[in-house]
């Protein structure tokens, strides 16, 4: 990116900034929450007993681009792994490295905090974001089987 960009931790007092972010996310995902799942997410974000943290991408001091992921143990080995669940940049910010560089952030938060893996899920059909990924990770062939209780 030519801009000046910065990766950090969304601070609590920034929800007026994360929530168009938030909203668009789920909008490109075709989905809605009801608001207290929205508010429930974002206080786990600032709860420090809770492994959900949120990266801002800011562009010259805006928020631009969002990152939640969390920590959590495997049957698969020692170390913990990292779940990116969540990934969004702007429209009007997309293609120029944001997004990579909140990927990067999570990969350096991921090690600081003794994971071994970072993995995440998206559409097939989203060929924007995966040619982003194909880049940046390895595409396993998993297909998601979900099943809603």
């Amino acid at each position: 990116m030519n801009a000046n960009v910065l990766i950090r931790a969304i601070g609590e007092d920034e929800r007026d900034a994360w929530d168009p972010l938030w909203a668009a996310y789920l909008s490109f995902y075709q989905s809605t929450l009801a608001q207290e799942i929205s508010d429930l997410a974002w206080s786990r974000f600032h709860d420090p007993d809770e492994p959900l943290f949120a990266l801002g991408g800011y562009v010259d001091g805006r928020l631009l681009g969002i990152a939640h992921y969390l920590f959590h143990r495997s049957t698969w080995a020692h170390h913990r792994y990292c779940y990116l669940e969540d990934l969004f940049v702007a429209e009007g910010a997309r293609s120029k490295g944001l997004g990579r560089a909140l990927i990067d952030e999570v990969y350096r938060k991921a090690e600081a905090a003794g994971a071994n893996r970072v993995y995440w899920l998206t559409q097939s059909s989203n060929a924007q974001a995966r040619a982003l990924y194909d880049k940046v990770a390895d595409n396993l062939g998993f297909i998601q089987y979900r099943k809603v209780l």
